[in-house]
């Protein structure tokens, strides 16, 4: 891995949002944007160092702007999909995945990506 690099951070916006009942379901746009704006105030927790934060959005989310400390990929199709490809092209890199969904660990744990689940971001 080339430690000279920021460590990529890639959030799967969709299940860390759903991983808390408080209603995101109305307002899941919304609900991604809150998530933003968290990660670019509070970061990372428990990462030390530079990161780059990458918030990805599917569906009814699509569409969020990126603001400074987080870039917003809006996914075409899957975002599970769209997860796997930027975690492949971070090349060698350090990748860290948040998500609990257990066959999208899966695949980025086979490219090397470490992960965590989705109370290490969310209060």
């Amino acid at each position: 891995m080339n430690s000279n690099a920021p460590l990529l951070v890639v959030v799967d916006a969709a299940n860390v949002v759903g991983s808390v009942p408080d209603g995101w379901w109305r307002d899941r746009k919304g609900a991604a944007e809150r998530l933003r704006d968290r990660l670019a105030s509070d970061g990372v927790p428990g990462v030390d160092g530079p990161v780059e934060v990458v918030l990805v959005v599917e569906g009814a989310a699509r569409g969020v702007e990126s603001v400074a400390g987080v870039r917003v990929e809006s996914a075409a199709g899957s975002g599970d999909d769209h997860i796997v490809d930027v975690v492949a092209g971070a090349g060698a890199r350090p990748v860290l995945v948040v998500t609990a969904d257990r066959e999208l660990r899966r695949r980025v744990g086979e490219l090397g990506a470490e992960v965590t689940g989705p109370r290490s971001v969310r209060p």
